[in-house]
């Protein structure tokens, strides 16, 4: 199987169009329908149903996307590392994040880096800690940004400075905005909505057992589309405060949760890791700002002005 000819599926996949795909590759349509001919007899199956106009991705076909996919980006990410072997001013850095407030402390950090290595060109992938674990295991980011206590067989790690202070996100009207915490028998009957990591490892050192007995609606593994959920009056979400827009005109309202509930977050790599020299120089500025064992460290000066809250504070 040829790196070459599982482009050419990939981008008939993307396309949903023999001709269309023949175009963006500027190859005629009978060389790439007899390229997807010979993929298909060289897997023993059918990877597409087509049409008169366009074309459908069987179960096969589905299968082999998402392998493709991974395939190409591990074989693109292999070749832009040995390209840069020799440039240490640039290159290209994959991180994995979790959405947090405390990501600021790792843009500060790049901000600073750039300055010394403009060059630097710098990838992000948001997601929960399965997703952003699960593409540092297949070597697709250099580094990842989690919000669990990381497994220390496999990951060197660094702790980012501060904590995400849970809370729970409301319309300004609900009349729990009025209050300025959040108690568990406050959200008791609420209609809630979460990430199912938090439903795992984060609820359960707030309430416990009680966690089983809370109403939990829905769930969300990003935070943004939640909001929306949210402001449509569909329930609560609980959430790490700065994530959302509270400002009186968004219509929305943060209140922190008590007693109070915090997650740290973790900067980690796979242990005998090999960097690219562009990656390991920016490890090395991160341990040089965050590593604990080091001593205190500077913190990245970013300029923040809180969001504006409801209730004035």
């Amino acid at each position: 199987m040829e790196l070459r000819v599982l482009r050419y599926f990939t981008e008939v996949a993307r396309e949903g169009s023999i001709t269309g795909a023949a175009r963006a590759l500027h190859i005629s349509q009978p060389t790439l329908s007899k390229q997807l001919k010979e993929l298909e007899a060289e897997l023993g199956c059918k990877l597409f149903v087509r049409g008169n106009y366009n074309v459908h991705l069987t179960e096969e076909g589905i299968l082999l996307r998402k392998r493709a996919e991974d395939i190409l980006d591990m074989t693109d990410k292999t070749i832009e590392e040995f390209q840069s072997l020799n440039d240490v001013t640039g290159g290209d850095v994959r991180i994995g994040c979790a959405e947090s407030w405390l990501i600021r402390h790792l843009a500060g950090t790049i901000k600073e880096f750039r300055r010394q290595y403009p060059g630097l060109r710098f990838h992000i992938t948001s997601g929960d800690t399965r997703v952003v674990v699960n593409d540092l295991e297949q070597g697709l980011s250099d580094f990842a940004v989690i919000v669990e206590p990381p497994d220390l067989s496999r990951y060197n790690y660094l702790s980012l400075p501060g904590g995400d202070t849970w809370g729970l996100l409301m319309r300004a009207d609900n009349p729990l905005a009025q209050k300025t915490e959040i108690f568990l028998e406050d959200i008791q009957g609420l209609p809630l909505i979460i990430s199912p990591q938090s439903i795992r490892t984060d609820l359960p050192r707030w309430c416990g057992e009680a966690v089983d007995q809370l109403n939990i609606i829905g769930t969300i593994n990003l935070f943004y589309n939640g909001t929306v959920f949210v402001k449509e009056g569909l329930g609560c979400m609980l959430v790490f405060d700065r994530l959302a827009d509270v400002s009186p005109e968004n219509g929305l309202c943060f209140r922190p949760l008590s007693p109070k509930l915090e997650t740290k977050m973790y900067i980690i790599w796979k242990k005998y890791q090999v960097f690219t020299p562009i990656a390991e120089r920016l490890i090395d500025l991160l341990k040089e700002r965050f590593d604990e064992s080091q001593g205190p460290h500077r913190t990245p000066c970013l300029p923040y002005q809180p969001p504006a809250r409801l209730d004035g504070r």
